[in-house]
């Protein structure tokens, strides 16, 4: 009950009202609010063993391409910043939440993304000079690549999460909009199978081995 809960409103764009619903149609008589501490409680440690997991078989490949960019995010109408990262093919690499989009705001996003990461071959951005600060500090300006239309594939990739933001309304808290923004990109990352890219029968075995997948989720 607890993984179909956190896959049913981290995955899809509904209120925590509309998995109640959902899962009282299947037989399973929760509120909202149990839906709401099951996300926070195990979504977290779905994610962490979802990123592990994708982490080690990334770095077996070169990332030779990220995509990074930052988009306004109110919290209690105050406005923060949703800094993300994802590669050539679409994976969402890294996402943090800051005050401010500065050149520091940068360099903690920047580090945190070669820490986990690796070092890409390219680092494609918008024109903000707070990237180009940054890697400068980090000795990577070479690697940044600047146009108009070169990041799209981050700027589509930012699509998903606004339809979420939508269906909560607001974050009430910082840390509420770090977590949901962490545990999102994992799930994501998990089930999103590039549909248009592969015939329906490839499709459908992929999306039935990411669901078996999330089934295993710490059920040991």
């Amino acid at each position: 009950m607890i993984r179909l809960a956190v896959m049913l409103y981290i995955r899809f764009p509904l209120s925590l009202r509309n998995v109640e619903d959902l899962l009282h149609e299947r037989g399973i008589d929760v509120s909202h609010e149990t839906v709401r501490y099951s996300w926070r409680r195990f979504g977290p440690v779905f994610a962490a063993e979802i990123r592990r997991t994708r982490v080690q078989q990334q770095r077996a490949f070169s990332n030779w391409k990220w995509h990074v960019d930052e988009v306004f995010v109110k919290v209690n109408g105050k406005r923060h910043h949703l800094w993300r990262a994802v590669d050539h093919e679409g994976e969402v690499l890294e996402a943090i939440v800051t005050k401010r989009r500065n050149k520091a705001a940068a360099l903690k996003f920047l580090k945190k993304l070669v820490k986990r990461h690796g070092k890409a071959e390219e680092v494609v951005t918008d024109r903000l000079a707070s990237y180009k600060a940054a890697l400068r500090d980090l000795g990577a300006l070479e690697k940044q690549q600047k146009g108009r239309w070169l990041n799209n594939r981050v700027e589509n990739s930012h699509l998903p999460f606004r339809r979420r933001e939508r269906a909560i309304q607001r974050f009430r808290c910082l840390r509420s909009l770090q977590k949901f923004a962490s545990v999102h990109s994992s799930v994501y990352n998990h089930f999103n199978q590039e549909r248009s890219l592969t015939s329906r029968d490839i499709f459908k075995l992929t999306r039935s081995a990411a669901l078996a997948e999330w089934r295993q989720l710490c059920s040991g």
